[in-house]
């Protein structure tokens, strides 16, 4: 049976899961919640969702409550959903999981709850960044699946599946130690080179004019928005402050090779680096 659905934060994750929702069939009605009124007016136009409603109504004629707003946000927004919520299930997207799971294990709705990452996203942010296709063959992380009621764990795993997803349960802090590695030092590598190489640029103006599809790739997250990948590190501190000290001790062994013309080790170091095509293809 169809349901109607909120979309808090009508941008890149909310905006695109709208749009397969939509294309789907899965939702009788999508309204939209965003303190952005040019996001909320832009994904009107664009058919993300069908009106754009304050917050505690849109809470009264859903079914299903997806939050996909910045993690620094959720902290505030799941108790408040939360307490305003009976039959209603609430699904977040976020990027760090711990602390989230923390603040609302004692909750009297905690079971309407159910903490999920989908492992998606472009450097890009905004309604007219959404796309359709984006959760396809993507995994999505469900956190913590036996605090969620059956059905609200049920419902949530019917949409994933309608979305194409792969489901993989985890516990919130395995989550975030996992997410550390795969996902956030990648951003935090691809912020630092952006910045080393336009400290660069300041001496040399043709170093653009060289940049190739391999540099365009490694600095594509530098574009990311900071407002949300802050409070994202910031969550996950711990967990990056590991990852990001085994990266250093990483970047040394390079450095020390190319220091002491160490060349038969350099070569080992890649070889070793190239054993990652047994989980990249």
């Amino acid at each position: 049976m169809k349901k109607n659905f909120a979309i808090v934060g009508v941008g890149l994750i909310g905006g695109s899961l709208a749009l397969k929702c939509r294309k789907n069939g899965l939702a009788n009605r999508i309204v939209g919640v965003d303190n952005n009124q040019e996001h909320g007016m832009k994904a009107i136009e664009l058919g993300l969702v069908d009106e754009m409603l304050p917050l505690d109504e849109a809470i009264l004629m859903a079914d299903v409550i997806v939050l996909a707003v910045p993690v620094g946000v959720l902290s505030t927004l799941i108790p408040y959903v939360l307490d305003r919520v009976s039959h209603q299930v609430v699904i977040d997207m976020g990027s760090t999981k711990s602390q989230l799971a923390n603040l609302v294990k004692n909750h009297p709705h905690r079971g309407r709850f159910v903490a999920s990452h989908p492992m998606w996203g472009t450097e890009y942010s905004g309604p007219t960044a959404a796309v359709e296709t984006a959760f396809e063959d993507k995994a999505v992380i469900v956190c913590d699946s036996t605090d969620s009621d059956p059905d609200a764990l049920e419902r949530a795993t019917e949409i994933f599946n309608a979305l194409k997803m792969r489901i993989i349960e985890m516990g919130a802090n395995d989550h975030d130690l996992h997410a550390a590695y795969v996902s956030h030092i990648s951003h935090i590598t691809s912020f630092a080179l952006a910045n080393t190489v336009l400290e660069k640029e300041k001496e040399d103006d043709a170093i653009f004019e060289m940049a190739s599809a391999g540099f365009e790739s490694t600095v594509r997250l530098a574009k990311s928005s900071p407002e949300m990948w802050t409070p994202i590190l910031m969550q996950n501190r711990e967990n990056i402050l590991d990852v990001l000290n085994e990266h250093i001790t990483q970047l040394r062994k390079f450095k020390s090779c190319l220091e002491k013309e160490n060349w038969e080790y350099l070569n080992e170091l890649m070889s070793k680096a190239n054993q990652i095509r047994r989980i990249i293809h």
